[in-house]
């Protein structure tokens, strides 16, 4: 039986390429059998198998394929294939730009061109006429505003680790950046406040990465913005669950609602009585206690009297999902378990206590509150 030689791994490509790109270099290039890679590794061979399948369909983008042009190159040239060609080692030598090499540089980048592309309708171009790609942003009347440049070799690295994707090719390809770009980026920045402040822990950098911070209007009359995390919200999360018809299983409306609700109450937080026990207003003991009195501003009392009022028109049990879910962010599951319901009930009482919600805004509050 012959003996399976397992190369060591190649050490001149930068270390923070994805598993799955060096599978596939070392198969492709290197000739690596995909068995020899998953022994070294210690994975299966059906997904190493997996990973080369998804980089060469990933080399439709112009900016990867361009990306994996250049490692195999670099890889041909430092000798570690048995198929290397003068003319290999002629392409390596005729690419002026190479990927950075290590991860701070790239990560520098990444915190200075991401935060540029998260900008509403901001995209990155670049075309093979073009020295460095640039992230453009539409304004008024046609015309294009230069945020930043990139090396073009450094836009590979991001189109390889899936921060950025080909929205739309062509001469000029037009680049968005994904939701794994972002993550990455509120990843990014988290560290650098870590080391700036020096106080932050890992557990909570590495949760910023999943918070998607999003801004609105909590009073019309005074103009106060608020800023939460749509992505901790359970109602968010309903709003993208299908239903069996093939239809979200709460509607926009719906979501706009608890949005509105939960901005009154966060707004119904600021001021002297920041400890405010909703949850003995749903029981009757504090109802006449959210008076004009208490020296807060206008804005926080009007939230407070609509937050009130809201939960005294859905009454005990539409109130408490309605306050636990939009409010306090439980999920449903907690809700269900707290308040002794059967499994899978929370979502259906929500929805009805939503739509109780929107008529009540519709009628008394008007449709402007919510649209």
């Amino acid at each position: 039986m012959q003996k399976l030689t397992i190369p060591s791994p190649m050490p001149t490509l930068p270390p923070w390429l994805p598993l799955s790109v060096l599978h596939y270099l070392d198969h492709t290039a290197v000739g690596t059998s995909l068995r020899a890679l998953a022994r070294r590794d210690g994975v299966s061979a059906s997904t190493v198998l997996r990973q080369v399948r998804q980089c060469e369909t990933r080399r439709d983008d112009p900016l990867v394929d361009a990306a994996f042009e250049s490692l195999r190159a670099t890889v041909m040239g430092w000798g570690g294939g048995s198929s290397s060609t003068d003319e290999d080692t002629m392409t390596a030598h005729a690419r002026p730009d190479t990927m950075p090499q290590d991860a701070a540089t790239l990560a520098a980048e990444a915190r200075r061109v991401l935060r540029r592309m998260i900008e509403p309708e901001a995209f990155l171009a670049v075309s093979a006429e073009m020295e460095r790609a640039v992230v453009l942003r539409p304004e008024p009347g046609g015309r294009q505003a230069r945020l930043c440049t990139v090396e073009r070799a450094v836009a590979q690295a991001f189109a390889l680790k899936d921060w950025i994707i080909c929205d739309q090719q062509g001469r000029i390809a037009v680049y968005r950046i994904t939701g794994a770009g972002r993550a990455a980026l509120r990843r990014l920045l988290a560290e650098e406040e870590m080391r700036a402040g020096g106080v932050r822990e890992a557990q909570f950098i590495y949760a910023d990465q999943h918070r998607d911070m999003v801004e609105g209007a909590a009073d019309p009359a005074d103009g106060r913005k608020l800023r939460y995390n749509a992505a901790e919200s359970p109602v968010c999360a309903l709003g993208r669950k299908l239903g069996r018809d093939g239809k979200p299983y709460l509607s926009v409306e719906l979501v706009r609602v608890a949005e509105r609700l939960r901005e009154d109450f966060e707004l119904a937080q600021m001021g002297p009585r920041v400890a405010q026990n909703w949850e003995r207003f749903l029981t009757g003991a504090d109802r006449g206690g959210f008076g004009s009195g208490g020296g807060t501003a206008e804005g926080p009392r009007a939230a407070r009297d609509r937050v009130a009022e809201a939960l005294r028109e859905l009454g005990p049990g539409l109130g408490d999902v309605a306050l636990r879910v939009c409010c306090f962010l439980e999920g449903i599951e907690t809700t269900e378990r707290r308040m002794g319901w059967a499994a899978r009930s929370g979502k259906i009482v929500l929805r009805i206590a939503l739509q109780r919600l929107k008529r009540h805004y519709d009628e008394k509050v008007g449709r402007s509150m919510i649209g």
